[in-house]
């Protein structure tokens, strides 16, 4: 897998969600931005991100993902 296909997999999962994927091999470094994460905690925020990954994670295609998320207004601030 490498970091094309993790932006599109998350974008496609993920409604109204803007993703950076950046990595090789099985290691990626994520940022996604998404309205769906308004009112949501950070450990919910990433447990939504990592179910639409689980099946990378289980085959063994994505071993590590280091992520931040933000909703459009966080990221306005940044």
């Amino acid at each position: 897998m490498n970091a094309g296909e993790v932006k599109t997999l998350l974008e496609s999962s993920i409604p109204n969600c803007q993703v950076t994927a950046e990595g090789e091999g099985c290691n990626f470094q994520i940022i996604v931005v998404s309205t769906e994460f308004e009112g949501m905690s950070t450990v919910k925020r990433q447990q939504r991100v990592y179910s639409h990954l689980q099946d990378a994670i289980s085959s063994g295609a994505i071993h590590a993902v280091t992520m931040k998320t933000y909703t459009p207004e966080q990221i306005s601030k940044l």
